[in-house]
């Protein structure tokens, strides 16, 4: 489904003037990426629009994120906003004017996109703060992208303290543009990582009998460690284990003296989570002694899995329904990607919901991480009308 011009504006939430001004922003955003835990200018650029806006107390909870708080006239419920503002290191294969202008770095993700978004539901609500009670802290975040994260950080430098709520968003370019993804209870994974050293003795190539081969070894680690989904996990219980590097060797005669393997692990149930990186020890141990083998591993756990509390998921459901109608809701099935919005999850209530963007008449089909991914713009607007929506229903202010 392609929105057009008029779902696009919605109930007029959203002027023609904002809409284009929240582009443009993206497209800065787009062209300036900065790669996680550093992103000194993106959120010099958005401090300093954000001053732009009235009624805003500004701080920087980190050196690189941002927190603006709309304090209503009385006491109220507290609800936070959340966009994240980092970059990948991925080279930009994309030929736009507005293309990444730094070399490595770009905006594959759509996080131009959410801290665009929400610097225009903060200009939208920040002339609107008269009939407020309570408050609204938005949330530009930084270093989603890599561990720890930066929404680890920007709850212990307090940005939490008193939230009933908590709302974030992104763009998805598996749903067509003007359909909003919800999700109900789990919904994105724990992203867990591990790296992994098998040693063995190197050898010439004619007499592997001589010598003990580190990628034989690595070969039969990899398949087992997939019984551990297919064996050892109740089948009820989603997990992915994924090896993703297996480095090892230098030349065609030569059998190498060890292997490098890497990847990572997700699931939603803190059992299991706990419970895989026993099973890997058990597996390495018996196929390392039994080819006389050596391994090393280490095992890191990432975020906590995103799981949607139904009260306000609830909440935004009904406010798409309002804006839009049901024919653009669309429930979508838990993903096995991470997301550190879970940081919030675990201080307040709250909800992680999907914007749509993809447009395939206008080639925007590439996936997330994609050096060809782009969002189409249609969509940043409709993804303000829910913030905004969302806000008013969860402060039951009339705006």
């Amino acid at each position: 489904m392609k929105t057009n011009a008029t779902f696009s504006k919605g109930n007029n939430i959203v002027s023609d003037s904002l809409e284009q001004q929240i582009i443009h922003w993206r497209r800065h955003f787009h062209s300036n990426p900065e790669l996680s835990f550093q992103e000194t200018e993106t959120s010099k650029y958005v401090y300093e629009t954000l001053e732009q806006f009235p009624n805003l107390e500004l701080s920087k909870p980190t050196p690189t994120s941002v927190m603006a708080r709309l304090i209503g006239n009385s006491p109220g419920k507290v609800l936070a906003l959340r966009a994240d503002m980092d970059a990948l290191p991925i080279v930009e294969e994309n030929d736009f004017p507005f293309a990444s202008v730094n070399p490595g770095v770009m905006h594959a993700c759509g996080h131009d996109g959410h801290t665009a978004m929400l610097l225009g539901v903060a200009q939208i609500l920040s002339q609107r703060v008269d009939s407020l009670k309570g408050e609204i802290r938005f949330i530009f975040q930084h270093a989603e992208e890599e561990l720890p994260g930066g929404a680890q950080e920007m709850v212990k430098a307090g940005v939490m303290e008193g939230v009933d709520y908590v709302v974030g968003s992104h763009l998805d370019s598996g749903l067509p543009t003007g359909q909003i993804g919800i999700v109900y209870g789990p919904a994105m994974a724990s992203p867990d990582s591990f790296s992994l050293t098998i040693t063995g003795k190197g050898g010439h190539a004619a007499a592997p009998h001589l010598t003990v081969d580190p990628i034989a070894v690595g070969a039969q680690v990899v398949t087992n460690l997939q019984h551990i989904v297919s064996r050892n996990v109740d089948p009820l219980d989603q997990i992915v284990i994924s090896v993703t590097k297996f480095i090892s060797g230098s030349a065609f005669n030569v059998i190498p003296g060890s292997a490098e393997l890497a990847g990572t692990v997700r699931s939603f149930d803190p059992t299991v989570r706990k419970t895989v990186p026993e099973l890997f020890h058990r597996i390495l141990r018996g196929i390392t002694e039994a080819h006389g083998a050596e391994y090393s591993l280490e095992f890191k756990h990432g975020y906590h899995p995103v799981i949607n509390e139904e009260a306000t998921t609830k909440v935004v459901e009904e406010a798409v329904l309002e804006l839009f109608g049901q024919e653009h809701i669309e429930y979508i099935r838990p993903s096995m990607g991470g997301e550190d919005f879970s940081a919030y999850q675990r201080e307040a209530p709250g909800v992680f919901f999907k914007v749509g963007s993809r447009n395939e008449e206008q080639g925007i089909i590439y996936p997330h991480h994609h050096a060809k991914f782009s969002i189409d713009e249609d969509a940043l607007a409709i993804g303000v009308q829910v913030f905004i929506r969302t806000a008013e229903k969860l402060l039951e202010w009339e705006i």
